[in-house]
């Protein structure tokens, strides 16, 4: 009979003890697993909710202005000064070192028009990036040609006009190309056309009002990218629109890392568990290590048969606690995660460091039993006979 075989039939035969073993190691794999995946799958749920935010960096002309408001009241204000931007200094925001990161840089135009009786805001924007910087738009028609306009849903419901309709901006006919779905957003109530037919309108050639940039992706640097691009354009102001985004990530940062103390506590638990069975185990078998010992049984024999127990209810409770963890976050993230899919994928390298983990507790709390087991006295085991 091998060594393995002798600790698979001891097992066998101490059944409540392993159970007891394995129940602590699953728990404590189990709670490492859920949490760590659940983590993962709340950033990843945000990241990809970000990638919908559009643009995430404003540049907007370097100003002294002074905003005269009150409990959300705007009186107006004071303007001291007012730079523009150029459109031949964007080159530079792409020449940036952190440039790779940047998905789309989307230059408007902004201006009031009169439509009929009614002032309207105008904003020309380059629809070529437009798909990347407002990812929520949906369009009934198609985009506009050098004298089309887009109408937000409630421009065209206050002018009463459709697609296909013409109407005139300062003595210049205009066709509505399309209709935008409502946006919830200030987009329903304005008027889109192209960054040259909107350049021409308001006589700003090769100046713009603002610039969009969509830099909406894992990691990115953000911070370091407005620094960036203030050095490229130091005659804008630029600003990094993630207040709510930084928020939501350093709150995830300390779930993390309170979920990392609990998870050892846990483990810690878990160890102690394995410590204090194993000890029992290797008592109540004293007459039999000694019978083995008489035997011709080494120390290492004996300190091998408890480390081949230990490792087979270890190995079990990895595989176990990493699919009970994988399912509990399967479970989790339709309850906390709104709009979330419910789709947790097998993470290998997961599965692989739950295994490799309950195999360290295992042995590393089995070490000081083994110990103990291989230094029992043959003669006094079998004086107890």
């Amino acid at each position: 009979m091998t060594l393995k075989n002798i600790s698979i039939k001891n097992l066998l035969r101490r059944k409540g003890k392993a159970s007891f073993v394995l129940a602590g190691l699953v728990i404590g794999v189990s709670t490492v697993v859920g949490i760590i995946s659940f983590v993962e799958a709340t950033t990843n749920d945000i990241n990809h909710k970000l990638e919908k935010y559009g643009a995430n960096i404003l540049i907007v002309p370097r100003t002294e202005n002074l905003t005269l408001s009150y409990g959300g009241l705007s009186l107006g204000g004071v303007s001291f000064e007012m730079e523009e931007i150029r459109q031949d200094e964007l080159a530079r925001v792409n020449a940036i070192k952190n440039a790779r990161n940047i998905a789309a840089v989307g230059p408007l135009v902004l201006g009031v028009v009169n439509v009929d009786s009614h002032k309207v805001l105008l904003a020309g924007v380059d629809f070529k990036v437009s798909g990347i910087l407002k990812p929520w738009w949906q369009l009934q028609g198609k985009e506009p040609d050098d004298n089309g306009v887009i109408l937000g849903a409630e421009t065209a419901r206050i002018l009463n006009l459709g697609a296909g309709d013409r109407f005139k901006i300062k003595d210049r006919d205009f066709t509505v190309s399309g209709i935008l779905q409502p946006t919830g957003s200030q987009d329903d109530q304005l008027i889109f056309t192209r960054l040259s037919t909107a350049q021409s309108l308001f006589d700003k050639n090769g100046r713009l009002s603002m610039v969009e940039v969509a830099a909406l992706c894992q990691d990115c640097p953000i911070d370091a990218m407005v620094e960036q691009i203030s050095e490229a354009l130091p005659a804008a102001k630029v600003m990094a629109i993630q207040q709510v985004v930084k928020g939501r990530m350093e709150t995830l940062a300390h779930f993390k890392k309170f979920s990392y103390g609990i998870s050892g506590v846990i483990l810690l638990i878990g160890s102690l568990v394995v410590l204090v069975t194993m000890m029992g185990s290797v008592r109540e078998r004293t007459d039999e290590i000694g019978v083995f010992r008489a035997i011709g049984f080494r120390r290492r024999h004996v300190m091998k048969i408890v480390f081949l127990e230990a490792a087979i209810v270890s190995g079990l409770a990895g595989i176990l606690g990493y699919l009970l963890g994988w399912g509990v976050t399967k479970a989790a993230v339709h309850f906390f995660i709104e709009g979330h899919s419910g789709f947790v994928p097998f993470n290998i390298e997961l599965a692989s460091g739950a295994l490799i983990l309950a195999l360290l507790i295992g042995l590393a709390s089995s070490a000081y039993p083994a110990i103990i087991a291989s230094r029992l006295d043959p003669n006094e085991a079998l004086r107890a006979l």
